[in-house]
């Protein structure tokens, strides 16, 4: 209160009281406004905290739901395109062994002379160009 009084403005409401008088009251009768707007304050930070938790909570539920919906979905498709790889494996392997097997019975005649080589010969060739003409 001393270093108060030494200064500038506290030796100004010394020298004029009616302003000194003014300013303690209103800073007495604005004290009750001052209050009821800090309780409002705390008040709607608290409830705003708790609103944000509960809608946090509901925007979290919700994207749960949808974040399994998503799952189950690529889970589904992920079945439906694994199986359809494992067909095409099947058959395309089937059918290259079965080529493969082909191939190796023919050469395996040709090699024991039961099928002749078919090595087209000049004179064939002319032959069939002939007859497409």
């Amino acid at each position: 209160v001393v270093a108060f009084m030494n200064s500038r403005v506290g030796q100004y409401l010394d020298d004029h009281p009616f302003v000194a008088l003014s300013l303690l009251m209103f800073i007495a009768v604005s004290a009750i406004p001052v209050a009821f707007f800090l309780i409002f304050v705390v008040t709607t930070a608290i409830m705003a905290c708790i609103g944000v938790i509960v809608m946090e909570g509901v925007v979290i539920a919700i994207g749960g739901i949808a974040l399994l919906c998503v799952l189950c979905g690529l889970g589904a498709l992920s079945l439906g395109v694994s199986g359809v790889l494992s067909v095409c494996y099947v058959v395309l392997s089937t059918l290259v062994n079965s080529w493969c097997a082909s191939r190796g019975q023919i050469r395996k005649q040709e090699v024991n002379g039961s099928l002749p080589q078919k090595s087209p010969s000049v004179l064939d060739l002319s032959a069939n160009n002939g007859k497409n003409e």
